[in-house]
């Protein structure tokens, strides 16, 4: 399982973002995340105790800085500077102050790199989280089930979680957004059946997202016996929205 150890790692290549500098506000030593995906490729949250404090805004600033400028005078090519990590981002309490200092840094030193946040949408009901995402260039927000039961079965979310009300968060950006969903089945569920694609499609349809990125599994999963689904049979399942003009890509 993958784990990140600095504040500020990469670049790496990301099959979506290209080459994307990683920022990882979650503790160093572990994994802090509100929800315990099967296919997490940081493992079970119940293996990743942590004994690290979250860094602050300080420490980001610093680590940030030291690495844009290097990057900056070695002409090396950033596209995007991603906040993902050992968990779920917006759990970090200085996340809105973190993305004002982000942004400021990438004007100064890399002002060709895009700024995105990969998050599971559930801290979106607080005004000051929303904010700071919708001054993000990317603000990349999962929705990979319709309903409870099956967010049950792959999110595994810690305390209550309605798919309806995250919904209602993501009307707050009109579309300025961009939808991330998982494609994957086991003997338990199937993300693209009729019954989950169904309404699936029908939240796409409402929220209108500047950009819909499917996908599926591409590394070890915490959870055996998950199966992906290749490019080809994610594009024939949404064809139909594709075919309505509805941005969609595939990984």
């Amino acid at each position: 399982m993958l784990h990140f150890d600095k504040i500020v790692f990469g670049p790496i290549h990301s099959r979506r973002l290209g080459s994307s500098l990683g920022v990882n506000l979650l503790p160093s030593d572990g994994k802090l995340c509100n929800f315990d995906c099967i296919y997490c490729e940081c493992g079970w949250n119940r293996d990743n105790a942590f004994s690290e404090p979250l860094p602050n805004a300080a420490q980001v600033r610093e680590a940030l800085e030291r690495k844009l400028s290097e990057s900056a005078r070695a002409g090396q090519r950033i596209d995007s500077i991603t906040f993902s990590g050992n968990g779920e981002p917006t759990l970090n309490p200085h996340f809105p102050e973190i993305i004002d200092i982000t942004i400021a840094l990438r004007d100064e030193y890399m002002p060709q790199a895009k700024v995105s946040v990969l998050s599971n949408a559930t801290r979106c009901s607080h005004q000051e989280i929303v904010s700071a995402l919708k001054k993000v260039d990317n603000p990349i927000l999962k929705l990979d089930a319709p309903t409870g039961e099956l967010a049950a079965l792959v999110n595994k979310p810690v305390g209550s979680y309605d798919p309806s009300r995250i919904v209602e968060a993501l009307e707050q950006f009109h579309g300025d957004f961009i939808l991330q969903t998982m494609f994957l089945r086991s003997n338990d569920f199937d993300t693209a059946s009729e019954q989950v694609l169904g309404p699936w499609k029908n939240i796409v349809r409402h929220l209108r997202p500047r950009q819909v990125m499917v996908y599926s599994l591409d590394r070890e999963t915490p959870q055996k016996g998950l199966v992906k689904y290749d490019r080809e049979s994610m594009q024939k399942l949404v064809k139909d929205l594709t075919d309505e003009g509805i941005n969609i890509t595939f990984a």
